[in-house]
């Protein structure tokens, strides 16, 4: 256990999560489904780093998939993420048996733990001592679970206006860093 390196770790896994900057997205998911699932969020957050940590190479080999096509797939969701959030319409339509489900997609994946994440996780992974990686997830995970939390203080300080402003300012964000991953996984 080396203190720099989860110091280090978490440090890249919280610009690369960007909760922070999701909190618009996550009102918006608190808005349609009328409450957020935080600790049903978080623990899938958690399976699905964790588990990438450990298998996300030999699953992404089992299925014939590469990084990069992995991380395509997830900027095309986050695109339409994006989209939504800019032009203030829904393009993922509710499934009624499947409500509640926002705490699951798209806030746990690909919002919390999505292409840019795991794959982000798989190069920690090269780079740090397991361990280390691990407590950094966990660490971020903490962080995770207190803005999820926080969800309905936020909207109310923020409140309508506020939020329609963010919604389209970090819809724009998310609109660039959907294209980033394109970019740079598909050669460009």
């Amino acid at each position: 256990m080396d203190i720099k390196e989860i110091f280090s770790v978490t440090l890249i896994l919280f610009s690369v999560i960007d909760i922070i900057g999701s909190v618009p997205f996550i009102i918006l998911i608190k808005q349609r489904e009328g409450k957020i699932q935080t600790e049903k969020a978080t623990i899938i957050s958690a399976a699905l780093m964790v588990g990438f940590l450990y298998l996300g190479q030999s699953i992404l080999t089992l299925f014939g998939l590469d990084v990069a096509s992995f991380a395509v797939a997830g900027a095309i969701v986050i695109f339409i993420v994006a989209m939504e959030m800019i032009l203030g319409i829904t393009l993922i339509k509710d499934d009624p048996e499947a409500k509640g489900s926002g705490s699951i997609v798209p806030l746990a994946f690909p919002l919390i733990a999505g292409a840019g994440t795991l794959t982000t996780i798989l190069s920690l992974r090269a780079v740090y001592e397991e361990t280390n990686v691990l407590i950094g997830i966990l660490l971020n995970l903490v962080f995770v679970y207190i803005v999820l939390r926080s969800a309905s203080w936020l909207e109310r300080v923020v409140g309508k206006s506020g939020f329609a402003v963010l919604r389209r300012v970090f819809g724009v964000i998310l609109l660039a860093i959907s294209v980033k991953i394109f970019k740079s996984n598909l050669g460009f």
